[in-house]
């Protein structure tokens, strides 16, 4: 089976250790070093640790001009968005891991008095990770923290729409770990596919559910663990309670921010029907605020990058004439320069229910409004379509607040903010069925990388299950009987 291709144009080459043979070479030169890794010190996690947090300092300058080089990323944006959520995990998991690495402790029931019992988190092993391009390096680096800090060997495969992004990671990797423990390889989906058909122990993927679905098949095929981070249609309910100017500096922030290419981008709006044209105001005078007054100071401003090539550009154009072909208006923006991949800010109300804008991803800056009468109306349209990865609430209504919770289903939920669920370290991050399988950040991102090992120690010759092994009689049914009832 091979993964699907993003791209018919130009793609990175495949380099020498892009070759199968090359894969097979590292993968089973990392499994022989497993049980080195496995049995590493939490001293010598942590200074590898420090060590990949210096180096990407060092190399900060390098990041935001790769960035910049493969889809005009702006700098600052490059350390909101990319090397400063990489620190800021680094230094969480460095505050915390070792207490993460202990065994845990768990209650024993009287049934089985006279023993104990513990967790051990151990390494899972032999781990793939394959990462996106819209954040190429921030979701490159934080699986890895979480890997490494649990003791794991690493092959990680970039993507290739990213190709300046790859080879600093490939790079600064280099100059922290060993191929033996964290190897970056190069090259396009078919390298994928290559990968995909070794005997790892974890995968973890983040991307599409369409390649989701592809990645959770091969991993099957070796009954590889999966965490999937995916993504999907993420709804943003801006209630009649809400203050519309404070509503549209959060979702304009959280929608534009990497000109709209981000898994948990609030990807519509359903908004009360009194407050649609306040809400549509208020976006049009932060639109101009943070990015420029027209087209053309917004494409020269520096404070938005661009689609990450031409054939995405194609896509989410395509998704804007369909909608506007069936009645949908455009309220602001609309604009396209092919040249450029660039995409004006744009935002749609009347966007028909069955257009495809409201039934695909759209992963760019195009922001569709619905307007409903009653909350029951907006969560039907929500509860209709897959579980999303992100679900963003607007109200000063405890009561709304609540019963959106109680009644919708998502990975992650800002209240009266959008994006901010994904920095709060103590917090797991995932999705639900189609938008993601499993948990990453913080202690929920060392655990996917461990193998939590279930530990019973008998601590004297006589346990309790001794009176209820054979021969069987009636004291055995005595015993059994009593402590059916009693325990």
């Amino acid at each position: 089976m091979e993964l699907i291709s993003n791209e018919n144009s130009t793609v990175l080459e495949q380099s020498e250790n892009s070759s199968s043979s090359q894969i097979i070479k590292i993968f089973k030169e990392q499994e022989s070093n497993l049980q080195s890794i496995k049995n590493s010190t939490a001293r010598d996690r942590r200074k590898k640790l420090k060590l990949l947090k210096s180096k990407i300092f060092e190399y900060r300058e390098a990041i935001q001009n790769a960035l910049f080089a493969d889809f005009k990323k702006p700098a600052i944006e490059t350390d909101v968005s990319e090397i400063y959520p990489s620190i800021a995990e680094l230094k969480h998991t460095l505050n915390h891991f070792e207490d993460w690495m202990l065994d845990e402790e768990v209650d024993t029931p009287i049934t089985l008095l006279g023993s104990s019992a513990y967790i051990r988190y151990e390494a899972k092993g032999n781990c793939l990770l394959i990462t996106p391009w819209n954040y190429p390096f921030y979701l490159a680096i934080s699986p890895i923290i979480y890997a490494v800090a649990a003791g794991n060997a690493v092959i990680l495969k970039p993507s290739e729409f990213t190709p300046n992004t790859a080879k600093i990671l490939k790079k600064l990797l280099a100059e922290v770990f060993s191929e033996k423990e964290v190897a970056v390889i190069e090259g396009d989906h078919h390298v994928s596919t290559e990968l995909l058909k070794l005997p790892f122990h974890h995968i973890h993927f983040t991307g599409s559910p369409k390649v989701g679905k592809i990645v959770m098949e091969a991993a099957s095929k070796n009954l590889s663990t999966c965490t999937l981070e995916l993504g999907g249609k993420s709804p943003t309910i801006v209630d009649e309670t809400a203050n519309m100017k404070e509503a549209a500096n959060k979702i304009v922030w959280g929608k534009f921010l990497n000109e709209g290419q981000t898994c948990i981008a609030p990807d519509y709006i359903l908004v009360h029907e009194s407050k649609m044209a306040a809400l549509v105001a208020a976006m049009k005078v932060e639109i101009e605020n943070k990015y420029g007054s027209n087209m053309s100071s917004r494409m020269q401003g520096g404070n938005l990058c661009r689609m990450v090539n031409s054939r995405h550009f194609s896509r989410v154009q395509d998704l804007v004439e369909d909608a506007k072909s069936q009645g949908a208006i455009v309220e602001y923006g609309g604009d396209f320069n092919e040249a450029d991949n660039y995409i004006d800010p744009t935002i749609l109300s009347s966007v028909p229910k069955h257009s495809n804008i409201l039934q695909e991803e759209i992963f760019g800056p195009v922001m569709p409004m619905i307007s409903y009468k009653s909350i029951d109306e907006a969560l039907q349209i929500i509860n209709g379509k897959e579980r999303p990865l992100a679900l963003y609430i607007f109200s000063k209504k405890e009561k709304n607040i609540e019963y959106i919770m109680q009644n919708t289903s998502a990975g992650g939920t800002c209240i009266n903010d959008t994006l901010l669920h994904i920095t709060q370290p103590n917090l797991p991050f995932g999705g639900i069925n189609n938008s993601g399988i499993g948990k990453s950040h913080g202690k929920w991102g060392f655990i996917d990388f461990s193998n939590e090992r279930s530990v019973h120690r008998q601590h004297f010759r006589f346990s309790m299950s001794m009176l209820l092994q054979p021969p069987y009689n009636k004291f055995s049914k005595f015993v059994i009987d009593m402590t059916m009832k009693y325990f």
